[in-house]
């Protein structure tokens, strides 16, 4: 492959699947910054592995398990950061947003950011509107478990959904 092919490739993937890959990086990046160095650090994982593309899975497949196992490194590799970041995020920073936000956006991203790594995965895949079977690839567990797993996620979501409903949120 040659490098002209390689940034063809990488251009189309980034302008056909931005909203995917951010999506799992706002799941897994909480800050303007943080979402900024996550989004960069998948890009260049994507860059790296065009090349190693087998075109086995679909493109949007394999873009979500480079994004998701970039994510995950990237979460263990920043993990004392982010502690910090959110011991203090309350008190002492305020975040701000150029455009105004959907609160029920941010209530959902922050109910996806507080599922453990698997959970987290499976609900940005089941937005994404991934199959059972798509997911127990990317995720790597049977897809009979991915069943009983979205089955509970969605039973938690909607159990929660009532308690902000209810408070007038």
């Amino acid at each position: 492959m040659t490098e002209k092919e390689r940034e063809s490739i990488f251009k189309e993937w980034i302008a056909q699947y931005k909203a995917l890959l951010f999506k799992v990086v706002r799941a897994y990046a909480f800050t303007a910054e943080d979402q900024d160095d996550l989004f960069q650090e998948i890009s260049i994982q994507v860059w790296k592995s065009i090349a190693s593309f087998k075109g086995e899975a679909k493109v949007s497949t394999w873009l979500y398990k480079v994004s998701l196992n970039t994510a995950l490194r990237w979460v263990k590799k920043t993990k004392s950061y982010q502690n910090n970041l959110q011991k203090i995020e309350g008190e002492l920073l305020i975040i701000d947003k150029a455009e105004p936000t959907d609160e029920r956006l941010d209530w959902i991203y922050d109910k996806i950011a507080q599922m453990d790594k698997i959970d987290r995965s499976l609900t940005l895949l089941l937005l994404d509107g991934f199959g059972y079977k798509e997911m127990s690839e990317i995720v790597g567990i049977k897809a009979s478990n991915v069943g009983v797993k979205i089955h509970r996620i969605k039973n938690q979501l909607i159990k929660e959904s009532k308690n902000y409903a209810s408070h007038g949120i």
